[in-house]
């Protein structure tokens, strides 16, 4: 057999033992689903943005939400806001790729909703100008980032920073705890 893939699988479980293993983080993660609860309940809407992997884990994750987790639920208001390909080569052709994001959030959201940044560096402009907006509109903003948190940790309400600095542990990571909150989310809004 292959070493690779025990030691990937070891990788993968060590970080993810680290979260475990640290209580702030824990309540990071408790913190993120009352904050995407309490919007909810306010009628607000999340809004997900991310990169590469990180925007398929942005779009996965607010399916989760509009869509069902573990049961048979109303869908919430979330959404990706990359999902309009239209929108999004039009945007970044005319105004540019690090707009992409800001500019639908300042058309589309509103005071009490939460945008949660996908970015295992936390250093991706595009979100960054996103979290500047979302904080000028009263937006909250959750980042989900590596080790560092790079820049995306100065405007986060709330941060979720994987102790890693391997991107794909981290999008693993990442996953595991957008799949927490949803559970967390659902189960606290429906029973």
């Amino acid at each position: 057999m292959n070493q690779r893939i025990p030691q990937s699988i070891e990788q993968s479980i060590a970080v993810k033992q680290a979260i475990f293993n640290n209580p702030g983080f824990l309540d990071h993660i408790q913190q993120a689903a009352e904050l995407i609860t309490e919007s909810l309940r306010g009628g607000g809407k999340i809004h997900f943005c991310g990169n590469g992997g990180s925007a398929a884990d942005a779009q996965h994750l607010a399916a989760e939400l509009s869509g069902r987790f573990y049961f048979d639920r109303p869908p919430l208001n979330a959404e990706a806001l990359h999902c309009n390909t239209s929108y999004l080569t039009a945007v970044g052709n005319d105004y540019g790729y690090d707009l992409i994001f800001s500019r639908l959030l300042r058309g589309t959201a509103k005071a009490g909703d939460v945008i949660v940044g996908i970015s295992t560096s936390g250093n991706s402009k595009n979100i960054l100008n996103a979290f500047e907006v979302a904080k000028e509109m009263g937006v909250k903003i959750i980042a989900m980032t590596g080790e560092t948190g790079g820049a995306m940790k100065d405007y986060a309400d709330i941060l979720l920073n994987v102790p890693s600095k391997d991107t794909p542990r981290i999008q693993e990571s990442h996953i595991m705890l957008g799949h927490i909150i949803c559970e967390l989310v659902e189960t606290e809004l429906f029973g």
